[in-house]
């Protein structure tokens, strides 16, 4: 890959995820309803990283394309409407409607600033798929099953945290109370873990260790931004600030017990 043509697909994954997050404000004004942001996200980011992974070589489009543009599909359909499922019933997401409440009357210049710094911060996800898709390795490859793996095991953690989570909340004798049962006793947020781990997929296959594709090593940069995202900036902190402010002491007593990321035994004799 040539220093123009690298130069060339950052341009065209940024304009399409501008154009993506643009979309997200302007549903966001129609709606009032701030959840549909990270639908939009989700499968904005899904069908741009699908769109330039499928773009054809030399040979068309070959079988790795194929496998990374499937697996990033599959990601971007699983959260897309486990979101859109989660939205539907809500009328604002908490972290959204804080920031609301501080911009005040200047939130909708706020708001848009805010959705096109995170197609920049998309930006490296979506390429992590791309440098996946376009690695010259013959395939198949050790490396694709190890990448395919990743993904399954964590689309299904993923899933059965979310199921675990629901089912916690369709009960109404759990009114009120924080779901610590199943991976939500390991983890204050299985679902974040989940959802980091599954993009160590396309570093997995875009990593060429015989050093004829130097450019694969870019793909790190994906999973270390959805990590850094996720954990210290848009997932975890405005998540637990909200729960401390509604449900207190009770919150306090599940973070000293449970580990905030990775999924660990809780701590004995906390409960």
């Amino acid at each position: 890959m040539t220093v123009a043509g690298f130069l060339g697909l950052l341009l065209g994954l940024g304009v399409a995820l501008s154009l993506a997050m643009t979309i997200a404000w302007l549903v966001w004004r129609r709606t009032g309803n701030s959840g549909w942001i990270d639908v939009t996200w989700t499968f904005g980011l899904g069908l741009t990283a699908i769109v330039a992974a499928l773009i054809p070589g030399a040979d068309g489009v070959g079988s790795r394309q194929q496998l990374a543009a499937g697996l990033v599909a599959i990601w971007s359909l699983r959260l897309g409407l486990h979101i859109a499922y989660r939205t539907w019933f809500i009328t604002e997401d908490p972290r959204y409607a804080a920031l609301e409440k501080e911009w005040g009357g200047d939130r909708l210049r706020q708001m848009f600033i805010l959705l096109q710094k995170q197609a920049l911060v998309s930006l490296p996800l979506a390429l992590a798929v791309v440098l996946a898709a376009w690695n010259p390795a013959p395939y198949p490859a050790g490396q694709d099953f190890a990448g395919v793996l990743i993904l399954l095991v964590a689309i299904t953690g993923a899933t059965m945290a979310d199921r675990q989570l629901r089912a916690f909340r369709a009960d109404e004798a759990n009114r009120g109370r924080i779901c610590d049962r199943g991976l939500w006793s390991w983890s204050r947020h299985p679902n974040y873990f989940f959802e980091c781990l599954g993009w160590l997929a396309y570093p997995m296959i875009a990593i060429n260790l015989d050093g004829a594709y130097p450019v694969g090593w870019l793909a790190l940069i994906g999973p270390v931004c959805i990590y850094w995202l996720l954990r210290y900036v848009s997932g975890v902190p405005p998540l637990e600030a909200h729960m401390l402010d509604t449900r207190g002491d009770a919150f306090r007593h599940y973070q000293a017990r449970t580990s905030i990321f990775l999924p660990l035994p809780p701590k004995a004799g906390t409960r």
